[in-house]
């Protein structure tokens, strides 16, 4: 089992450079996990802020979850931007499946699946995604990765395969302090920055979760910049 997703995941990240990346300028998002909790729900808020050369921009994203067996947990999305007007309103619907391949510990990494399709608001836009996601801990460190496929069709899209890459290394201070570094790659962008992240437990599996990071690209002169902030209620 370890020597065949060790031929997977190095399979994917050879093919990294070479399939074209995402193209609509927003790389930076949230580095997932590939563990699922028994009979959880969640309510998630995610805002990125992006201020770039070619402007500003503000993304919105408000979500439910509900996980199904014990390996996977299903969330819906209802996504906001804000436009060139400066108007903010309703921008796409999504739906989105994560799959906990192997039991936390139970090999030299955990591994996991995610699943993703959305649907622009008003308009025949579409975009399927497939994601690796793999993590393996270091005593009280932490390295995730996330390899991304994307495709791209609709109204107003050129059909197009994409693809992202994503890596977080995190220090677990204590479960509510866990300082991180993120890395970011797409198409003409590479970004890094710190993040900082944190769970408060209450009784049973109520929880709050929240991640707070800063990522600037490094791969131009420009000074592009995202704030990205998420925050989970689990229950």
């Amino acid at each position: 089992m370890k020597s065949v997703f060790t031929i997977i995941s190095l399979t994917l990240l050879a093919l990294l450079p070479v399939v074209p990346a995402t193209a609509d300028g927003l790389v930076v998002d949230k580095v997932y996990h590939p563990y699922v909790i028994a009979n959880e729900q969640e309510f998630e808020w995610r805002l990125l802020s992006s201020q770039m050369d070619k402007g500003n921009r503000l993304g919105q994203r408000l979500g439910y979850g509900h996980s199904f067996g014990e390996r996977v947990t299903v969330e819906i999305y209802m996504l906001g931007e804000r436009d060139s007007q400066e108007n903010f309103g309703l921008q796409a619907y999504e739906i989105e499946a994560r799959w906990m391949i192997t039991e936390q510990g139970q090999y030299w990494a955990d591994w996991g699946m995610l699943f993703e399709l959305e649907k622009q608001h008003q308009i025949d836009n579409w975009e399927a995604k497939i994601g690796v996601l793999a993590e393996k801990e270091f005593g009280k460190s932490s390295l995730t990765t996330n390899l991304f496929a994307i495709r791209e069709w609709g109204q107003t899209l050129q059909s197009e395969w994409e693809s992202q890459f994503r890596m977080q290394y995190r220090y677990r201070f204590i479960p509510e302090i866990q300082p991180a570094i993120e890395l970011y790659m797409g198409e003409d962008f590479v970004g890094v920055g710190p993040a900082m992240m944190g769970l408060h437990r209450y009784t049973g599996q109520r929880q709050i979760k929240w991640e707070l990071g800063l990522i600037t690209e490094v791969g131009h002169a420009g000074k592009d910049q995202t704030l990205r902030l998420d925050l989970e209620f689990e229950f």
